[in-house]
Parts: structure tokens; sequence; C-alpha cells
């Protein structure tokens, strides 16, 4: 309970009898101006029955007490004792008899940690603050698993897979049960809503970003707290299908098999409500999307329906019409799939006034919502919580793929769950490519996850690469919306050669660099991302966000994000490589190890000139000829901005370098130079090398330069020290042009 000190004049408001005040001024100092009055009684404590906020103090053991500190040194001596106490209630004499409970015993020594988590019993203080019960399972800091949930800091857990928790044993017990990558439900209350309880789903860590579970215990002898594992670790096995019933911890979400990696290859994400067709992040265009809001005290926003598997044995469901006799019948599962499928088939047709285009895409494209975990924040990584949308671009009985842009999917170290517009469902993805230079990644999903009817409905995009898209060409731009609803308009293609120009951030992290991409004349805005297709639905390039930052004065930048098309030839080469078999380093993706392409590629980074400007500079009317033959829409040509660290290319080619021709033949977009880094590989070429004829101060070079080969794996190593992140420096770092001489040292990233 908690007292205040308040005057004469007020506890004769509050009803205290005149001769009470006389025999407590009198046996009071002179100075004394006031009694003590009750304020708050912490429910669940000794004198939660017996006093009320309002009572006067008196007497304790038959002491008139009026300050704090003659009643402080009065229980300190009467620890797990009795103490009689004569208060005063609205003109009322009451003598109450209380046991004096030791604060030791309601201040926690221990507590849990679990992914990143600090959970103990509801302390004394906080108890007192918030009008609880001590000893409840209380969220000090949510960590990873309960951030991403939504369940915000200060709350107290009250049931956790279907089980009633009052204590932590409680909760370590039902984390004991519960494997890898499990998904359920959890109620929690928090004082600002106390009467309320909030239910959000939990995902058990899948990878092991965290440590397990470990119980801290304080050492008073030494000072330390000491650690020790909280459950055993064989019971944190990883689940295999994505399955919960809602009923028992054994009715559990399983996720699907096949999540060990390749040994160099480490798949290193508070749902926030899903604004429409989102990428929510802060990123480009003039515009700021929706900025990601705190979790501190924030309520779970997004909640998505999830279909069980259906049983493979059959299903039994009980006959309404002979509840008399209870009488249960047996549906053959088969039968069952074929019902579901045609009744949902049948709910998505009944959708109208949808172009040919939209109804084609929507069963193949998928929102994406991924989270990265706080202590794994790689490559400059600026977010914690991505949305976005991704098409599917191929998909089998073994093996499905998704293409998504790089500002959804940043980094390979993150946890990506996929929900399917052809059906409603929710599985989880692993991120197996991210192109070093196209704006966009590959995500895998387990197609055996989706059940046999979602995995019927679900099906890839045909891709059509060529011919390119040119100006004035018609195009719809198709995408979703954040009840995964379709959402179509028809476009004008205004400028399908615009060359990205995005400038390194503060804090260097992944940018789109040497592409070209499509712009249009009408969008949905700087936050919609989808597909371009023709009017048969074909995919002709990806409407993809791009992340960038925006710089106010000298010290001021602001995160913001744009979207444009990314043509879809890049996704075309390197997904016919993964389907085809490619020469590269295997990764074990759904059980199975598929070799990985390479992508070769001329680590500097290039932009375009007029040639106008270029003739300034004094390049002769030959070459601006033969550029203007070999590209009239363009008319330009490329000039180095700088090579990256540790590139082969590095100490050959200069800042502001034109690069003319390769192998004598004339080039005039970056896509001229992939193809020749291409060639290089299907000529077999083991030296792979350009020779590359450039322009420099006046004079024209012929210069050897070799291409570098890279992995879609992205960083794979990493060190978590102390909270500090230490990494190999990445390209975005190498891309600023200085790294340390000898062994080029290492990145701290955060």
């Amino acid at each position: 309970m908690t007292f205040v000190h308040k005057g004469f004049d007020e506890t004769r408001r509050l009803g205290l009898q005149s001769e009470t005040e006389q025999i407590v001024r009198l046996a009071s100092p002179l100075e004394e101006t006031g009694m003590l009055v009750v304020d708050s009684v912490v429910p669940g404590g000794p004198a939660y029955t017996h006093l009320e906020p309002g009572d006067i103090l008196v007497r304790v053991n038959g002491e008139v007490v009026t300050q704090f500190l003659k009643l402080e040194t009065l229980l300190d001596d009467s620890v797990d004792q009795k103490i009689v106490l004569q208060i005063e209630r609205g003109g009322k004499s009451l003598t109450v008899n209380l046991v004096v409970q030791d604060l030791h015993s309601i201040t926690p020594d221990y507590f849990l940690e679990v992914s990143g988590a600090v959970i103990h019993p509801l302390s004394y203080q906080q108890a007192r603050n918030f009008r609880f019960h001590c000893g409840l399972v209380y969220v000090s800091e949510p960590g990873y698993m309960l951030f991403r949930a939504g369940v915000p800091r200060h709350a107290i857990i009250k049931k956790f897979a279907g089980e009633e928790i009052s204590q932590l044993d409680e909760l370590i017990s039902v984390l004991s049960k519960l494997s890898r990558g499990a998904r359920v439900p959890l109620e929690y209350i928090s004082y600002t809503d106390r009467h309320r309880r909030k239910s959000v789903l939990v995902t058990v860590d899948r990878h092991e970003w965290y440590a397990p579970p470990q119980i801290y215990t304080r050492d008073d002898s030494s000072g330390l707290w000491t650690a020790k594992p909280a459950i055993r670790p064989e019971s944190l096995q990883l689940s295999s299908a994505v399955k919960y019933m809602g009923q028992s911890v054994t009715s559990q979400t399983v996720l699907p098999s096949g999540e060990e990696t390749h040994a160099k290859h480490v798949n290193l994400v508070n749902n926030l409500e899903l604004a429409d067709g989102v990428t929510c992040m802060e990123t480009s265009d003039g515009h700021s999307s929706e900025e990601p809001h705190s979790r501190e005290e924030s309520d779970v926003g997004t909640k998505k329906r999830r279909v069980s598997d259906l049983s493979a044995n059959g299903i039994a469901v009980t006959d309404c019409s002979l509840s008399e006799t209870g009488e249960v019948k047996s549906v053959d599962s088969s039968t069952m799939e074929s019902e579901v499928s045609r009744d949902y088939q049948g709910a998505m047709t009944v959708t109208t006034n949808a172009s040919f285009a939209e109804s084609v895409i929507e069963p193949t494209l998928v929102m994406f919502e991924v989270h990265v975990p706080q202590s794994i924040m790689l490559d400059g990584v600026h977010s914690q919580h991505f949305f976005g949308t991704g098409v599917i671009v191929y998909h089998s009985q073994d093996l499905g793929l998704v293409a998504v842009d790089r500002n959804t999917v940043a980094i390979s170290a993150s946890d990506v769950m996929l929900s399917f517009a052809a059906f409603p469902i929710e599985i989880p993805g692993e991120v197996v490519f991210l192109h070093p230079v196209h704006n966009y990644a590959l995500v895998a999903y387990d197609p055996s996850a989706l059940g046999a009817v979602g995995a019927s409905m679900v099906r890839a995009a045909e891709l059509l690469p060529e011919p390119a898209l040119r100006r004035g060409d018609s195009v719809y731009l198709v995408g979703l919306n954040r009840s995964l609803h379709a959402t179509s308009r028809k476009s004008i293609v205004t400028n399908p050669y615009a060359a990205l120009n995005i400038s390194s951030a503060d804090c260097p992290r992944y940018r789109a660099t040497n592409m070209e991409v499509i712009e249009l004349d009408t969008d949905f805005g700087s936050s919609f991302s989808g597909v371009l297709t023709d009017e048969q639905g074909r995919v002709q390039a990806i409407w993809g966000s791009f992340s960038t930052q925006l710089k106010f004065g000298c010290s001021t930048s602001e995160d913001h994000q744009f979207v444009r098309g990314i043509p879809v030839y890049a996704v075309s080469q390197v997904l016919d490589k993964i389907i085809n078999g490619a020469k590269g380093p295997p990764l074990l993706i759904n059980g199975v190890s598929r070799p990985m392409p390479l992508v070769r590629i001329l680590e500097v980074e290039l932009y375009p000139t007029l040639l106008s400007k270029a003739r300034s500079f004094a390049l002769s009317d030959h070459w601006v000829q033969a550029l203007v033959k070999k590209d009239p829409v363009r008319r330009q040509v490329l000039r180095v901005k700088g090579c990256l660290v540790g590139s082969k290319a590095e100490n050959l080619l200069e800042q502001g370098d034109m690069i003319l021709a390769v192998d004598k033949e004339p080039v005039t977009c970056f896509c001229d130079i992939e193809n020749a880094c291409q060639a290089l590989d299907k000529s077999g070429d083991n030296d792979g090398k350009l020779k590359l004829t450039i322009f420099r101060q006046g004079s024209e070079i012929d210069l050897i330069v070799g291409t570098d080969v890279r992995d879609g794996n992205g960083t794979t190593r990493v060190i978590n020290w102390c909270g500090c992140i230490v990494q190999d420096s990445h390209p975005a770092v190498r891309a600023l042009g200085f790294l340390p001489e000898e062994g080029h040292g290492v990145y701290v990233a955060r």
C-alpha cells in the first residue's frame, strides 16, 4: 500500500473526528501539520481487503504515527509479524490486524530471457504503479519474438498457446512444449486497458537469431547474475508443417522442412497494419511513405485468416440434421478438397469489373511481411519491418519462387511470411537470391505447406522479357491492397530507359545502381508495388520499391521510397539458371540441394551522360556518330562514377572515364555491359576480362579490365559481440571508395 501526507484541513474533509485530531496534535511534535492517508492498495497484498484509499492512519501498535520515517521504522522491525493499525474511515474508527510482508519476497531476483525479451514476475514497485497483483508474468522488454507479434513493453501475459498463465514457471513450461517455428496465440493485458485482453499470434523463432531461453538469477554473494538454460535444448526442434488448430500446445504451427542451408549461406522481421499494397518503409519520389510506428504501446494490428491443412486420412464432420442420434459421417479427404476448391473458385469469380490482365495475374500475387531481428541488422538495413507485393515466378510440386523488390526483402537475415492472393493461407519463405545489382530478390516457399487445395490454386506468372517495353506502350499495373484484393489500372509507359541515380545514405545500405527502370504516366503512389503486364496478363516488369535518402541541409536527412518498373528480363535470366541447374554453390531449399547461379559483373558504378555534353569534353565526332548510330533513342555515353574497392577494375578505371566500346562494339547503356559480361560466361573465358575502349582526358585508351563474380547470398557471416554487430564490408561500403589497405578490415554495422 502507499501512504501520502495530508494536512489536517484535508483529513477533516475525509472524516477525521475532532477528538482524534486533538489526540494526534497532543502526541505529535509542535510543527506537525497533518497525518498519513492511504493513497492506494496493491491488489492481493496483505492490506488489500482491509484498507481503502482515504483511510486515515492514527496509530500503529498503539503509537500515534504521522511521519513516514517512524512508520518505516515500525514496519522494518515487524517483518513477517503482525501489526495493529488504528484508522479512521468516514468518521468511524477501525482496528486492522496485518502481517508485514518482506519486500524481498515480492522483488524478483530472476528473469527469463527468450528471443531478446526480458520477462519476470511483476515486482512490488510496478504492481503499485499499475494496480496489478505482484508476481504476474510481466514483459519488461519485448525483444524480437514478442515485438514481432505486437506485444508492447509493460504487458502482462495471461494466456499462451491455449494455457492460462499466472506465473513465470507456467510460461516456461508451455515454451518447453513448443517447436521452433510454432505459431501460437498469446493473450495479454496492459495497464492502460486493464479490463480487455488483447490476442496476438506469436511465432517461435525459426532461426536461431538469439540464444536458447535462459533463466538469469541474482547471486547476492557475488553481485552477479548467473544464467542457466530455461528448457532442454532438444525441446526446440524445427516444426514441419503449417498447422495450428488452436486446441492445445500439441496442435502447433509447423513450418516447412528443409530449413538448413548450405554451410556458406546463412539465411540470417510487429504486425504493422498494412497500407494499401504497401512496402511499409520510408524511402523517395519526393513523397514520404508510411513510417513504421513504434510498438511500445501499440495494439496488435494485422490479423490474417489461416486455413488448416485437410487431413490426409479423411475429415470427420457432424451431420447437423442427425443431431438427435449424434451420427457422425466420415467424408473422404479428396472429396472435401474438391468441394473446398470448387467453392473457393466460385467465390473468386464473383469479383466483377476486373480487367482480363488483373484476373489472370491475381492468383500469382503474394503479400510479403518481412521482419529483421535487431540483433542482426546487417548491411545498413534501416528498418526492422517491411511489407510489399511480390509475384510467383515458378511453382512446382517441390519448389515455389517469388520475385520481390529489395526494399521489401533487403537482406537474407530476416523472417519472411507470405500471404497468397489465390488462397487464404500464410506460410514462411526463405530468401534464396539477392541480385547484387538489380533491385530484386527471389524467395522460396514449400508448395506442400499450401495443402492440396492451395497448391492447385496458386500458379506462377508467365514472364514476357521480350520485346522490351517502349515509350507509349500500354501496360496494366496490378498489385494487392491491404485486404489482399487485386487493384489495377491501365497506364502508359512514358520512359522505359530512366537511369537510376540514387546517392549513398548516411549509413551505407543497398542501393540500386547501373540499371534502367520504367516510368509510367499514372500509378497508385509511392507505396504501391506489384507488376506491369500486357493485356494477356504476361508480366513485363516488376513494379518495385526503391529505397533512398533525401538530405535537407548539412545534417538533416529522411528515408524515402519511390516505385519504378524493373524489366523482367533480369529476373528471367537468373530464374532459368536456378531451374535448369547453374554452375554455382549449392543451397538447400525445401530439403533439396540446388546449385545457385553466380552473376558476373563489372564492379564499377556508371552513369549516363548526353552526347551533347560528352562533345563538350572533347569526344570526337567519330564516336558521337557511332554511338548515335548504335542507339538513336538514348543518345548517351556511360561514364565512370567510381569503382568498388577491391574490384578488379579498381586500379584501371578512373572517375570520369567514358566507356565507348567493349570488344570494339559501341556501348550506350547498362544492358550492353551486362550482356558483355554474360558473353564471357557463355564463351568459357576463364580470364573473365573485357576489352574496353575508354575516353580519358581527351585521349582514347584501350584497356583490358577484369570482371568480378558475385553470388546472390548477400552477407553470410556476422559477429554480434555485446550488442556490436561486426561484418565484412558490404558493397555499399566498398562503393564509398576507401577501405584499409591491409586486409580491408571489418565493418561495424551497428
